[in-house]
């Protein structure tokens, strides 16, 4: 995704191995306290987790994780490429595990995959939540 003007746009190629997880998560809360987006911190942590952590499990290949944030419509798209051409669907959890995408389907107001060059482009949207 190119970024819009008016946006905050990061982006980081990480390796295909565990210890992209943690800096993928470190990464993430780093970026949206610097851009004061501390609402989105938790969720967005939990879900860059689970997709990552899918790319280290399932896929040989390089990592790529994009992170955006537009200031017009304070949302958070987040966005993880890896080489694989496999879509993901939510699955019931089974002994190879299952629950990320359904996890990320559960949490994102929006998501979705799709091919792009060289593999796939799984992504996440997040809304502010109003405050009590």
């Amino acid at each position: 995704m190119i970024a819009a003007p008016g946006t905050l746009h990061a982006a980081v190629d990480l390796p295909p191995a565990v210890r992209s997880v943690p800096a993928a998560r470190h990464v993430v809360a780093q970026l949206l306290a610097a851009w004061a987006a501390d609402a989105f911190r938790d969720d967005a942590i939990l879900l860059v987790s689970e997709l990552v952590t899918n790319v280290v499990r399932h896929v040989s290949g390089q990592v790529a994780l994009r992170v955006e944030m537009a200031l017009s419509e304070p949302g958070l798209h987040i966005a993880v490429i890896d080489s694989s051409p496999v879509l993901p669907a939510p699955v019931l959890r089974g002994p190879q595990g299952g629950h990320g995408i359904r996890l990320v389907a559960t949490l994102a107001d929006r998501w979705g995959s799709e091919l792009c060059a060289g593999g796939k482009r799984v992504w996440f949207e997040l809304e502010p939540r109003p405050t009590s």
